[in-house]
C-alpha cells in the first residue's frame, strides 16, 4: 500500500514539474497574461534566470541603442549640447557665488566638452557604465520594493521573489528601448522615453513637464505588470494594495527627485 502511494506521489510530482513554465513561456506570458504567468511561477521557487536574462538583454539593448543613436550626427550633437548646457548652468552658478573664477570655469568647460565628445559613443565605456548602472539600480530598487512589501504588506516571499517580479517585466522596457531608437532615428532627435514629454520636448524641470513625463504607456504598463508580479509572487489575494504601493513609490520618488533637482543642480540630469 505504501509502495503504491509512493508511486502515486512520484507521478503527481512529475505531473506538477511538467507544468512549470520555461523562460520563453514566461517571456510571452509577462507581455500577454502576467496574472496567470506569475500565478504559475509562484508555485515554484524563484529562478535566477528569470531576472538575469532580461536584465542582461536590457544592458545589450542599452549599449546598442546608444551606439546607433550616437552614430547619427544630429542626435549626437543635440545630446552633447544638452549635457553641456546643464554643466554650463552649474558652472555659472559657481562663478556667481564666487566659488570659481570665470577663466577657470571656461577652462573646465572646455575640458569637459572634449571629454564628452571623445567618450560619447565609445562602445567599451558605454558597455561598462551601462552594466554597472543597470545592475546596481536593479538590486537597489528590488530591495526597496522587497522591504516595503515585507514590512508594510507582510507579503510571503523572498528577495529572490522580488527580483523575479521586478526583473521579468524588463522585457517591456526592452520593447520601449527599441521603440525609442526607432522614434529617434525617424525624427532625427533624441528621445529619452516614449512619454508625452518626449514627444513634445517638454521641460521636465517644470511641474507640467514632470506630469507629462509620467504619461508613458510603456512605463505605466511596466509598473502595472510589476504590481501584478509582486502580488502573485508574494501570495496575495488582492492586487489593489500592490498597485497602490508600486505606483505610489514610483510617483513619490519621482516627485522627490523633481524637487531635489531644483535644490541641487547636480541632480537635474536624473530629473530631466
Amino acid at each position: 500500500m505504501d509502495e503504491f502511494q509512493d508511486q502515486e506521489n512520484q507521478a503527481s510530482n512529475q505531473t506538477e514539474e511538467e507544468y512549470e513554465l520555461n523562460h520563453t513561456d514566461k517571456l510571452v506570458g509577462v507581455l500577454t497574461s502576467p496574472g496567470s504567468t506569475f500565478t504559475e511561477m509562484s508555485k515554484f521557487p524563484p529562478k535566477t534566470v528569470d531576472w538575469v536574462v532580461p536584465v542582461l538583454i536590457m544592458i545589450v539593448i542599452a549599449v546598442v541603442s546608444n551606439i546607433v543613436m550616437m552614430s547619427n550626427p544630429m542626435i549626437k550633437n543635440t545630446i552633447l549640447e544638452k549635457r553641456m548646457e546643464m554643466v554650463e548652468k552649474s558652472m555659472q552658478s559657481a562663478v556667481d557665488k564666487g566659488q570659481i573664477s570665470q577663466e577657470k570655469a571656461d577652462e573646465q568647460l572646455e575640458k569637459m566638452r572634449d571629454r564628452m565628445e571623445s567618450g560619447a559613443g565609445n562602445p567599451l565605456l558605454t558597455a561598462i557604465s551601462s552594466t554597472i548602472v543597470i545592475f546596481i539600480l536593479f538590486f537597489i530598487i528590488s530591495g526597496i520594493f522587497y522591504l516595503f512589501i515585507k514590512l508594510g504588506l507582510k507579503g510571503e516571499g523572498t528577495y529572490g521573489s522580488a527580483m523575479v517580479a521586478y526583473g521579468l517585466p524588463y522585457y517591456i522596457l526592452i520593447l520601449q528601448a527599441i521603440v525609442v531608437v526607432i522614434l529617434a532615428l525617424t525624427m532625427n532627435r533624441p528621445f529619452r522615453d516614449t512619454s508625452v514629454a518626449s514627444f513634445l520636448s517638454s521641460d521636465r524641470l517644470t511641474l507640467v513637464g514632470w506630469f507629462l513625463a509620467k504619461l508613458d504607456i510603456f512605463s505605466i504598463w511596466f509598473f502595472a505588470v510589476i504590481s501584478i508580479g509582486f502580488a502573485k509572487m508574494f501570495k496575495s489575494e488582492s492586487t489593489g494594495k500592490y498597485f497602490a504601493l508600486v505606483f505610489g513609490l514610483w510617483l513619490g520618488f519621482s516627485l522627490l527627485m523633481y524637487f531635489a533637482a531644483h535644490a541641487v543642480p547636480f541632480l537635474r540630469g536624473f530629473a530631466m
